[in-house]
């Protein structure tokens, strides 16, 4: 209700404003004690990648970059909370403006562009928070890094990171830093998850704990592209695969304002995509690593529709922003039991 009372005056305001503004007065009904704790069905807690989640429904990377926020969007109910994409340097993205409503489609374009403090505040910020919950960290390379030394980029974040998450993704998939999706194909993921399976061995060794690694894939690859990837994930010994991320297709939003804008779009218009991404992974992967939806949840229906197309967890980002909070506990109810 007070988010329905709040969306119209959030939406007269530039998208990146009204995103600081909404987590800035989380934080501060947080910290005042004022924030209410959202209560989430009781239901047995859910396994995937060796790790207990009290409920199947996760905060997608992108909305708290720098893990900045915890101590407020922990009273929202998730059941895990997944921050970044970091980078090893500190970067401000791209030039502004970079984020669009798309109102009569549920939707958002962004090219942000990985704007980060870069990870040692990052890990400053969740040793600050003392967040409890089970924490997922997002990882990509800088935009000045060049694919060849990518590698470089993800074992230095892997291991600035690695005693501080719960479980680590590697992100190959955002369409705003040039390039970066050509690491998903076959020969340079190979060699990516390679170095980076080298370097998980011996952080293993040195901290006592192995940490699950996740990757998170774009929707824009098609059927052969896909199962190339489960192929290679599963030959890794990678935990779980994220499927989706923003799309270059405008097909569901032409002609509306700013659907030219270059970027990834993410909201309802990704549904159906994300979805079918999600059902040709299950297929190619018949089990042997959990898959975590993403990509247009706006209601619990939604979030059953992932498990349906065989996800184990499913997160949200733009169903926060046209939904509001409520929409948590909504997709827990929906999920609980399954």
């Amino acid at each position: 209700m007070l988010y329905a009372l709040a969306r119209p005056l959030l939406f007269a305001l530039d998208p990146e404003r009204a995103h600081a503004l909404s987590l800035g007065a989380l934080d501060v009904a947080a910290r005042a004690g004022v924030a209410p704790r959202a209560r989430m069905p009781h239901a047995p807690s859910i396994e995937a990648m060796g790790l207990a989640f009290p409920n199947r429904v996760g905060l997608a990377a992108g909305l708290d970059k720098n893990a900045a926020h915890l101590a407020g969007l922990a009273t929202l109910g998730f059941g895990f909370i997944e921050v970044g994409t970091v980078t090893p340097r500190a970067q401000p993205g791209n030039p502004r403006p970079r984020m669009w409503r798309i109102p009569a489609r549920d939707a958002l374009i962004n090219r942000l562009g990985f704007n980060n403090g870069g990870v040692d505040a990052l890990c400053a910020n969740v040793a600050r928070a003392g967040y409890g919950g089970i924490l997922g960290i997002n990882i990509g390379r800088n935009f000045d890094t060049p694919n060849d030394r990518a590698a470089d980029d993800y074992i230095a974040g892997l291991a600035a990171v690695y005693p501080l998450a719960h479980y680590v993704t590697i992100n190959v998939s955002s369409p705003n830093t040039r390039g970066l999706r050509d690491l998903q194909s076959d020969a340079a993921l190979d060699a990516l998850l390679t170095t980076i399976g080298e370097a998980r061995t011996r952080l293993t060794d040195r901290h006592g704990r192995r940490v699950p690694l996740a990757v998170k894939i774009a929707p824009d690859l098609d059927d052969a592209a896909i199962a190339a990837v489960a192929r290679t994930l599963v030959a890794h010994h990678v935990d779980a695969v994220i499927a989706t991320n923003t799309t270059i297709a405008r097909d569901a939003v032409a002609g509306l304002a700013h659907a030219d804008e270059a970027g990834g779009l993410s909201g309802r218009p990704l549904f159906a995509r994300s979805n079918e991404v999600i059902r040709t992974l299950a297929r190619a992967l018949d089990g042997a690593l959990p898959i975590i939806g993403v990509g247009g949840i706006l209601s619990g229906d939604d979030a059953r529709a992932k498990l349906d197309a065989g996800a184990t967890l499913v997160q949200l980002y733009t169903g926060l922003v046209y939904r509001g909070p409520a929409l948590v506990g909504e997709c827990a109810r929906a999920l609980a039991g399954r």
